[in-house]
Protein backbone atom coordinates (compact mmCIF):
# COMPACT_ATOMS: atom_id res chain seq x y z
CA UNK A 1 0.00 0.00 0.00
CA UNK A 2 1.40 3.37 -0.51
CA UNK A 3 2.14 5.98 1.70
CA UNK A 4 2.62 9.57 1.95
CA UNK A 5 6.35 9.65 1.38
CA UNK A 6 5.93 7.49 -1.79
CA UNK A 7 3.50 10.09 -3.00
CA UNK A 8 5.72 12.48 -1.75
CA UNK A 9 9.15 11.08 -4.09
CA UNK A 10 7.18 10.45 -6.71
CA UNK A 11 5.88 14.15 -7.29
CA UNK A 12 9.54 15.55 -6.23
CA UNK A 13 8.05 17.30 -3.40
CA UNK A 14 8.72 16.80 0.71
CA UNK A 15 5.84 15.08 2.70
CA UNK A 16 4.69 18.56 4.22
CA UNK A 17 3.83 19.64 0.67
CA UNK A 18 1.97 16.40 -0.04
CA UNK A 19 0.00 16.86 3.46
CA UNK A 20 -0.82 20.71 2.69
CA UNK A 21 -1.98 19.26 -0.82
CA UNK A 22 -4.17 16.81 0.55
CA UNK A 23 -5.68 19.06 3.80
CA UNK A 24 -5.83 21.91 2.47
CA UNK A 25 -4.03 23.42 5.03
CA UNK A 26 -1.44 26.07 3.15
CA UNK A 27 -1.96 27.21 -0.31
CA UNK A 28 0.41 25.57 -2.63
CA UNK A 29 1.57 26.36 -6.38
CA UNK A 30 -0.61 25.08 -9.58
CA UNK A 31 2.45 22.93 -10.66
CA UNK A 32 3.00 21.20 -7.70
CA UNK A 33 -0.61 20.79 -6.60
CA UNK A 34 -0.95 18.78 -10.16
CA UNK A 35 2.27 17.06 -9.68
CA UNK A 36 0.89 15.48 -6.26
CA UNK A 37 -2.25 14.89 -7.58
CA UNK A 38 -0.83 13.18 -10.45
CA UNK A 39 1.29 11.23 -8.18
CA UNK A 40 -1.89 10.23 -5.99
CA UNK A 41 -3.60 8.81 -8.83
CA UNK A 42 -0.83 6.76 -10.68
CA UNK A 43 0.07 4.94 -6.78
CA UNK A 44 -3.34 4.80 -6.15
CA UNK A 45 -2.56 6.56 -2.51
CA UNK A 46 -5.57 6.52 0.14
CA UNK A 47 -5.18 8.69 2.79
CA UNK A 48 -5.57 7.13 6.06
CA UNK A 49 -8.46 9.24 7.61
CA UNK A 50 -8.09 8.07 11.50
CA UNK A 51 -4.73 9.22 11.87
CA UNK A 52 -5.11 12.47 9.84
CA UNK A 53 -8.75 13.17 12.69
CA UNK A 54 -5.57 12.51 15.13
CA UNK A 55 -3.34 15.47 13.80
CA UNK A 56 -5.87 18.04 12.77
CA UNK A 57 -8.64 16.91 15.95
CA UNK A 58 -11.29 17.07 12.43
CA UNK A 59 -12.82 14.17 11.26
CA UNK A 60 -14.12 15.63 8.21
CA UNK A 61 -17.44 14.43 8.67
CA UNK A 62 -20.87 15.49 9.05
CA UNK A 63 -23.95 14.37 10.97
CA UNK A 64 -27.00 14.61 9.60
CA UNK A 65 -30.41 14.22 12.10
CA UNK A 66 -33.52 14.11 10.14
CA UNK A 67 -36.94 12.31 10.39
CA UNK A 68 -38.88 10.84 8.21
CA UNK A 69 -36.39 10.16 5.73
CA UNK A 70 -38.53 7.84 3.57
CA UNK A 71 -40.80 11.07 2.75
CA UNK A 72 -39.73 12.38 -0.64
CA UNK A 73 -39.32 15.93 0.92
CA UNK A 74 -36.06 14.72 3.03
CA UNK A 75 -34.83 12.83 0.54
CA UNK A 76 -34.53 15.32 -1.51
CA UNK A 77 -32.93 17.13 1.36
CA UNK A 78 -30.27 14.28 2.08
CA UNK A 79 -29.02 14.20 -1.56
CA UNK A 80 -28.45 18.21 -1.41
CA UNK A 81 -26.54 17.53 2.01
CA UNK A 82 -24.49 14.30 0.71
CA UNK A 83 -23.39 16.10 -2.82
CA UNK A 84 -22.44 19.31 -0.85
CA UNK A 85 -19.97 17.48 1.50
CA UNK A 86 -19.33 14.91 -0.87
CA UNK A 87 -17.84 18.66 -2.71
CA UNK A 88 -16.06 19.37 0.06
CA UNK A 89 -14.78 15.97 0.69
CA UNK A 90 -16.63 15.29 4.00
CA UNK A 91 -18.32 12.26 4.73
CA UNK A 92 -21.67 11.55 6.52
CA UNK A 93 -23.26 10.06 9.15
CA UNK A 94 -27.47 9.60 9.21
CA UNK A 95 -29.43 9.57 12.15
CA UNK A 96 -33.75 9.74 12.60
CA UNK A 97 -34.56 11.27 15.13
CA UNK A 98 -38.27 9.96 14.65
CA UNK A 99 -39.38 13.75 15.60
CA UNK A 100 -39.46 12.51 19.16
CA UNK A 101 -37.79 14.93 21.48
CA UNK A 102 -36.20 12.46 23.47
CA UNK A 103 -34.49 10.46 20.69
CA UNK A 104 -33.57 12.98 18.89
CA UNK A 105 -31.13 14.35 22.02
CA UNK A 106 -29.62 10.59 22.00
CA UNK A 107 -29.24 10.38 18.05
CA UNK A 108 -27.61 13.91 18.35
CA UNK A 109 -25.00 13.17 21.49
CA UNK A 110 -24.50 9.58 19.62
CA UNK A 111 -23.22 11.57 16.53
CA UNK A 112 -21.50 14.08 18.40
CA UNK A 113 -19.47 11.26 20.30
CA UNK A 114 -18.68 9.78 16.82
CA UNK A 115 -16.29 12.88 16.69
CA UNK A 116 -18.36 14.80 13.64
CA UNK A 117 -16.81 18.15 13.05
CA UNK A 118 -20.32 19.18 12.86
CA UNK A 119 -24.21 18.73 12.83
CA UNK A 120 -26.86 19.85 10.38
CA UNK A 121 -30.31 19.13 12.25
CA UNK A 122 -34.31 19.06 10.86
CA UNK A 123 -35.22 19.88 14.97
CA UNK A 124 -38.46 18.09 16.76
CA UNK A 125 -41.79 20.29 17.92
CA UNK A 126 -40.10 20.80 21.59
CA UNK A 127 -36.39 20.99 20.57
CA UNK A 128 -35.27 22.99 24.30
CA UNK A 129 -32.94 19.24 25.54
CA UNK A 130 -31.07 19.59 22.12
CA UNK A 131 -30.49 23.43 21.77
CA UNK A 132 -29.23 22.88 25.63
CA UNK A 133 -27.31 19.92 25.05
CA UNK A 134 -25.56 21.53 21.27
CA UNK A 135 -24.94 24.80 22.98
CA UNK A 136 -23.35 22.89 26.50
CA UNK A 137 -20.86 21.47 23.90
CA UNK A 138 -20.51 24.16 21.54
CA UNK A 139 -21.30 21.56 18.57
CA UNK A 140 -20.91 23.62 15.31
CA UNK A 141 -25.31 22.87 14.25
CA UNK A 142 -27.01 24.35 11.06
CA UNK A 143 -30.80 23.88 11.96
CA UNK A 144 -32.37 22.67 8.63
CA UNK A 145 -36.56 23.13 7.17
CA UNK A 146 -37.58 24.32 10.98
CA UNK A 147 -36.08 27.37 12.38
CA UNK A 148 -36.00 27.39 16.40
CA UNK A 149 -36.32 30.74 18.56
CA UNK A 150 -32.86 30.74 20.38
CA UNK A 151 -33.28 33.56 23.22
CA UNK A 152 -30.40 35.80 22.56
CA UNK A 153 -28.02 36.80 25.12
CA UNK A 154 -24.13 36.41 26.47
CA UNK A 155 -23.49 32.94 26.35
CA UNK A 156 -26.51 31.87 24.20
CA UNK A 157 -25.88 29.09 21.16
CA UNK A 158 -25.44 30.47 17.82
CA UNK A 159 -26.85 28.46 15.13
CA UNK A 160 -27.01 28.99 11.54
CA UNK A 161 -30.38 28.06 9.95
CA UNK A 162 -32.26 27.52 6.47
CA UNK A 163 -35.25 27.05 5.55
CA UNK A 164 -37.89 27.54 2.68
CA UNK A 165 -40.16 29.94 2.63
CA UNK A 166 -43.68 29.06 4.16
CA UNK A 167 -45.92 31.70 4.93
CA UNK A 168 -46.49 33.61 1.78
CA UNK A 169 -46.52 30.46 -0.49
CA UNK A 170 -49.45 29.33 1.64
CA UNK A 171 -51.34 32.61 1.71
CA UNK A 172 -50.58 32.33 -2.46
CA UNK A 173 -52.31 28.89 -2.41
CA UNK A 174 -55.29 30.12 -0.64
CA UNK A 175 -55.72 33.63 -2.71
CA UNK A 176 -55.67 31.00 -5.73
CA UNK A 177 -58.87 28.48 -4.21
CA UNK A 178 -60.42 32.35 -3.29
CA UNK A 179 -60.31 33.70 -6.63
CA UNK A 180 -61.71 30.61 -8.15
CA UNK A 181 -64.87 31.54 -6.44
CA UNK A 182 -64.04 28.92 -2.70
CA UNK A 183 -65.66 30.96 0.22
CA UNK A 184 -65.04 27.42 2.63
CA UNK A 185 -61.05 26.97 2.41
CA UNK A 186 -59.80 24.67 4.63
CA UNK A 187 -56.35 23.82 6.20
CA UNK A 188 -54.96 19.91 6.88
CA UNK A 189 -52.02 22.10 9.32
CA UNK A 190 -49.04 19.65 10.20
CA UNK A 191 -47.64 18.28 13.70
CA UNK A 192 -48.30 21.44 15.77
CA UNK A 193 -45.36 22.90 17.74
CA UNK A 194 -43.43 22.90 14.21
CA UNK A 195 -41.87 25.88 12.75
CA UNK A 196 -43.25 25.16 9.30
CA UNK A 197 -46.78 24.49 10.50
CA UNK A 198 -46.95 27.61 12.26
CA UNK A 199 -45.62 29.42 9.19
CA UNK A 200 -48.35 27.62 7.29
CA UNK A 201 -51.36 28.72 9.21
CA UNK A 202 -49.98 32.35 9.46
CA UNK A 203 -50.02 32.31 5.68
CA UNK A 204 -53.50 30.71 5.58
CA UNK A 205 -55.16 33.08 7.81
CA UNK A 206 -53.18 36.10 5.79
CA UNK A 207 -54.40 34.41 2.52
CA UNK A 208 -57.97 34.21 4.00
CA UNK A 209 -58.05 38.23 5.14
CA UNK A 210 -56.76 38.73 1.83
CA UNK A 211 -59.87 37.08 0.47
CA UNK A 212 -61.87 39.20 2.27
CA UNK A 213 -62.89 35.66 3.88
CA UNK A 214 -63.73 35.33 7.87
CA UNK A 215 -61.38 32.59 9.71
CA UNK A 216 -63.25 29.49 11.22
CA UNK A 217 -61.49 27.50 13.77
CA UNK A 218 -63.51 24.57 12.30
CA UNK A 219 -61.73 24.46 8.82
CA UNK A 220 -58.28 24.00 10.75
CA UNK A 221 -57.44 20.77 11.60
CA UNK A 222 -53.91 19.25 12.78
CA UNK A 223 -52.58 15.94 10.12
CA UNK A 224 -49.60 15.80 12.24
CA UNK A 225 -47.21 15.86 8.90
CA UNK A 226 -48.57 12.16 8.66
CA UNK A 227 -50.85 10.16 6.12
CA UNK A 228 -52.66 8.49 8.43
CA UNK A 229 -53.01 12.16 10.38
CA UNK A 230 -53.88 13.66 6.89
CA UNK A 231 -56.35 10.96 6.21
CA UNK A 232 -58.20 11.88 9.82
CA UNK A 233 -58.03 15.35 9.56
CA UNK A 234 -59.42 15.96 5.69
CA UNK A 235 -62.54 12.88 7.16
CA UNK A 236 -62.93 15.43 10.14
CA UNK A 237 -63.30 18.36 7.37
CA UNK A 238 -65.79 16.03 5.49
CA UNK A 239 -67.56 15.73 8.48
CA UNK A 240 -68.69 18.95 8.94
CA UNK A 241 -72.34 20.21 8.60
CA UNK A 242 -70.92 22.45 6.00
CA UNK A 243 -67.94 20.86 4.51
CA UNK A 244 -65.15 22.94 2.91
CA UNK A 245 -65.35 23.30 -1.05
CA UNK A 246 -61.75 23.18 -1.22
CA UNK A 247 -58.64 22.14 0.97
CA UNK A 248 -54.61 23.08 1.15
CA UNK A 249 -52.61 20.36 2.64
CA UNK A 250 -49.88 21.59 4.17
CA UNK A 251 -47.25 18.67 3.46
CA UNK A 252 -47.00 16.01 0.41
CA UNK A 253 -47.81 13.16 3.27
CA UNK A 254 -51.01 14.76 4.43
CA UNK A 255 -51.93 14.97 0.72
CA UNK A 256 -51.57 11.51 0.38
CA UNK A 257 -53.92 10.92 3.31
CA UNK A 258 -56.37 13.78 2.55
CA UNK A 259 -56.87 11.46 -1.16
CA UNK A 260 -57.55 8.78 0.79
CA UNK A 261 -60.28 10.09 2.67
CA UNK A 262 -61.74 11.39 -0.33
CA UNK A 263 -61.72 8.31 -2.51
CA UNK A 264 -63.10 6.47 0.40
CA UNK A 265 -66.09 8.64 0.56
CA UNK A 266 -66.06 8.47 -3.46
CA UNK A 267 -65.55 11.89 -3.98
CA UNK A 268 -63.60 13.56 -6.95
CA UNK A 269 -61.12 16.61 -6.64
CA UNK A 270 -61.72 18.68 -8.27
CA UNK A 271 -65.44 18.06 -8.66
CA UNK A 272 -66.53 17.43 -5.61
CA UNK A 273 -63.54 18.79 -3.59
CA UNK A 274 -60.67 21.40 -4.62
CA UNK A 275 -56.77 20.31 -3.45
CA UNK A 276 -53.86 22.74 -3.22
CA UNK A 277 -50.85 20.90 -1.55
CA UNK A 278 -47.85 21.99 -0.36
CA UNK A 279 -44.79 20.38 -1.21
CA UNK A 280 -43.76 18.49 -4.78
CA UNK A 281 -43.22 15.30 -5.83
CA UNK A 282 -42.04 12.91 -8.24
CA UNK A 283 -45.77 11.32 -9.18
CA UNK A 284 -47.69 14.60 -8.48
CA UNK A 285 -47.79 15.58 -11.92
CA UNK A 286 -48.96 11.46 -12.68
CA UNK A 287 -52.35 11.87 -10.30
CA UNK A 288 -55.33 12.32 -12.14
CA UNK A 289 -55.87 15.28 -11.87
CA UNK A 290 -52.42 16.75 -11.51
CA UNK A 291 -51.44 18.48 -8.01
CA UNK A 292 -51.28 22.30 -7.85
CA UNK A 293 -48.66 22.20 -5.28
CA UNK A 294 -46.08 24.69 -3.83
CA UNK A 295 -42.61 23.54 -4.86
CA UNK A 296 -39.95 23.67 -2.05
CA UNK A 297 -36.15 23.87 -3.21
CA UNK A 298 -35.53 20.86 -1.10
CA UNK A 299 -32.13 20.15 -2.67
CA UNK A 300 -31.03 23.52 -2.36
CA UNK A 301 -31.66 23.31 1.35
CA UNK A 302 -29.16 20.86 1.81
CA UNK A 303 -26.82 22.21 0.08
CA UNK A 304 -27.52 25.23 1.54
CA UNK A 305 -27.01 23.60 5.19
CA UNK A 306 -23.51 22.15 4.08
CA UNK A 307 -22.37 25.90 2.74
CA UNK A 308 -23.21 27.21 6.35
CA UNK A 309 -21.56 24.66 8.15
CA UNK A 310 -18.42 24.51 6.46
CA UNK A 311 -18.87 28.87 7.07
CA UNK A 312 -19.33 28.17 10.47
CA UNK A 313 -16.04 25.62 10.67
CA UNK A 314 -14.05 27.82 8.78
CA UNK A 315 -14.94 31.16 11.41
CA UNK A 316 -16.43 29.95 14.48
CA UNK A 317 -17.56 33.72 15.29
CA UNK A 318 -19.28 34.89 12.20
CA UNK A 319 -22.77 36.57 12.97
CA UNK A 320 -25.50 33.97 12.80
CA UNK A 321 -27.04 33.87 9.25
CA UNK A 322 -30.57 32.35 8.85
CA UNK A 323 -31.18 31.93 4.96
CA UNK A 324 -34.53 31.73 3.75
CA UNK A 325 -35.06 29.91 0.59
CA UNK A 326 -38.16 31.22 -1.74
CA UNK A 327 -40.81 28.21 -3.40
CA UNK A 328 -42.02 27.83 -6.53
CA UNK A 329 -45.99 28.08 -7.21
CA UNK A 330 -47.05 24.60 -9.22
CA UNK A 331 -50.45 25.56 -11.25
CA UNK A 332 -51.93 21.72 -12.52
CA UNK A 333 -55.55 20.93 -12.47
CA UNK A 334 -56.78 20.03 -8.59
CA UNK A 335 -57.51 23.05 -7.84
CA UNK A 336 -60.06 23.00 -10.82
CA UNK A 337 -58.29 25.47 -13.61
CA UNK A 338 -57.79 23.67 -16.70
CA UNK A 339 -54.92 22.69 -18.26
CA UNK A 340 -52.69 25.69 -19.55
CA UNK A 341 -51.64 24.30 -22.57
CA UNK A 342 -55.34 23.93 -22.99
CA UNK A 343 -56.69 27.34 -22.34
CA UNK A 344 -57.49 28.81 -25.29
CA UNK A 345 -56.79 33.18 -25.48
CA UNK A 346 -60.49 34.48 -24.27
CA UNK A 347 -61.31 38.26 -24.62
CA UNK A 348 -61.76 40.25 -22.05
CA UNK A 349 -65.70 39.70 -22.19
CA UNK A 350 -65.58 35.84 -21.60
CA UNK A 351 -62.83 36.33 -18.62
CA UNK A 352 -65.76 37.99 -16.91
CA UNK A 353 -67.96 35.84 -17.80
CA UNK A 354 -66.01 32.95 -16.60
CA UNK A 355 -65.08 34.73 -13.29
CA UNK A 356 -68.74 35.46 -12.59
CA UNK A 357 -69.58 31.89 -13.11
CA UNK A 358 -67.05 30.79 -10.61
CA UNK A 359 -68.66 31.24 -6.98
CA UNK A 360 -71.82 29.48 -8.99
CA UNK A 361 -69.12 26.52 -9.30
CA UNK A 362 -68.04 26.96 -6.04
CA UNK A 363 -72.07 26.90 -4.42
CA UNK A 364 -72.45 23.87 -6.47
CA UNK A 365 -69.33 21.67 -5.02
CA UNK A 366 -70.61 22.95 -1.80
CA UNK A 367 -73.99 21.29 -2.72
CA UNK A 368 -72.21 17.62 -3.86
CA UNK A 369 -69.92 17.57 -1.10
CA UNK A 370 -73.39 18.32 1.47
CA UNK A 371 -75.11 15.59 -0.04
CA UNK A 372 -71.63 13.36 0.36
CA UNK A 373 -71.70 13.80 3.51
CA UNK A 374 -75.32 12.93 4.25
CA UNK A 375 -74.31 9.58 2.52
CA UNK A 376 -72.28 8.69 4.02
CA UNK A 377 -73.61 9.43 7.52
CA UNK A 378 -77.23 7.18 6.39
CA UNK A 379 -74.43 4.52 5.53
CA UNK A 380 -72.82 4.51 9.08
Amino acid sequence: MATMADVARSAGVSVATVSHVLNDTRPVLPHTRRAVLDAVEELGYTPNTLARSLVTSRTRSIGLSVSAISNPYFTEILQGVEAGALEHGYSLLIADPHDDPAHERKVVQLLHERRVDGLIVAPSADPRDLVAYLGRHRMPTVFLDRVVDVPKGDGAPRFDQVCAESAEPTTRLVTHLAGLGHRRIGLVAGRPGLSTTSERITGYRHGLAAAGLPYDERLLVHGDSEAAGGERAAADLLSLAVPPTAVVTANNAMTIGALRALRDRGLSVPGDLALCCFDDFAWADLFTPRLTVVAQPSRELGSQAVRLLLDRLAAPDRPVRTVRLPCTFVHRTSCGCPERSEQPRQSDKSEKSEKSDQPQQSERASERLTKGVSRDRRRR
